[in-house]
């Protein structure tokens, strides 16, 4: 075995021992790097005699070729190796069962908030929608809320520009739903026709500047109106108490009114209940504001107070929420912690 033969078989040797990539480039330095062993013979070339220098320069050519399809054959070598180590590593065992993708569900204010229009729908109530940045006249002035009224201290809330603010409650769309009703009946009323009673509920989002645990920045509220030339505080109690008991899911239900002092209404009233089991019982809990229409707020719909009258309320969806479902920090329904909402699936 002649001196190239030899440095091929050394190169193989070499090569077939390294195991990994860094390893295997090092191998290749002592043959084909700067200081190689073939890179070493080719700059000896140039001291030999022509004739010899073409003879010897084939020779080592062809030893540096075979060096270069060893070194490659086992670059391949090393790379299917690795390959094959993933592909044991990341393989799926088909029998196993798949994952299962998380099942949705509501969140709990919004189940309440369904269950409420589905209550009152049932009593004949419409559903009413509107704008959440709401002008100052629906959300206070038409309310008989003037501007220097002391009762906007409790509705502190965010203003926008152009006078507007993020509606403090729903009662806002009461008005623009009264309004409309009374423009669709305007011939009627014109004639001395009475009009169709107007019967609506107004869930939503409404903002005021509170956070702790029974309140926050956003919240939700479900406002109810009924006007028409017969209705009364007994029509008012007759209908809440109806509501809670299909919303708590028991006849077992006290409930009292506190009066009480809102502008739009007169008299006004605090509506509490009592359950008579469970965990709050014996408890008297604040679910609702009520009251009479204040006959300037008729007027603001375009009604005469004489021939019309009727009852509002006005009760706290998140709150109705945690009394139904045991929750005690009203904050935990908008933290998002899926491990608090999922419980509601």
């Amino acid at each position: 075995m002649n001196e190239l033969e030899q440095l091929v078989h050394s190169a193989r040797a070499d090569f077939d021992a390294a195991t990994t990539p860094a390893d295997l480039e090092n191998a290749k330095a002592r043959y084909l790097g700067k200081s190689g062993r073939l890179t070493d013979l080719l700059k000896g070339l140039a001291a030999l005699p022509p004739e010899e220098k073409k003879t010897r320069g084939a020779a080592i050519n062809e030893a540096k070729q075979q060096v270069e399809a060893l070194l490659n054959a086992r670059r391949q070598a090393l790379a299917d190796a690795e390959l094959e180590r993933q592909l044991r590593a990341e393989a799926l065992d088909v029998s196993l069962p798949g994952r299962r993708r998380g099942v949705a569900g509501l969140h709990p204010v919004t189940r309440a908030m369904e269950r409420i229009e589905a209550i009152f729908g049932s009593m004949g109530f419409e559903v009413a929608d509107g704008p959440e940045i709401e002008s100052d006249w629906f959300n206070f002035t038409a309310l008989n809320t003037p501007q220097d009224h002391p009762a906007r201290s409790m509705h502190d809330t965010f203003y926008v520009e152009g006078g507007h603010l993020l509606r403090t409650h729903t009662s806002p769309m009461q008005i623009r739903h009264a309004v409309q009703h009374v423009k669709r009946h305007e011939a009627r009323l014109a004639s001395g026709l009475p009009m169709p009673d107007i019967r609506v509920i107004a869930p939503g989002r409404t903002y005021r500047v509170d956070s702790d645990a029974t309140h926050s920045p956003m919240f939700h509220q479900v406002e109810g109106l009924w006007v028409g030339q017969n209705v009364s505080f007994k029509d008012l109690k007759a209908v809440y108490v109806n509501f809670l008991q299909e919303f708590f899911e028991t006849t077992d239900i006290r409930i009292r009114f506190r009066p009480s002092y809102f502008p739009f209404t007169e008299p006004s009233a605090e509506i509490d209940m009592m359950f008579g089991s469970g965990p709050l019982k014996g408890r008297w809990l604040e679910v609702s504001g009520s009251g009479q229409v204040h006959p300037q707020v008729i007027r603001n719909m375009g009604l005469d107070p004489e021939r019309y009258i009727g009852f509002a309320f006005g009760s706290g969806i998140d709150r109705l929420a945690m009394l139904r479902y045991g929750v005690n920090d009203l904050r935990l329904f908008f933290e998002g912690d899926l491990r608090f909402l999922s419980q509601f699936r």
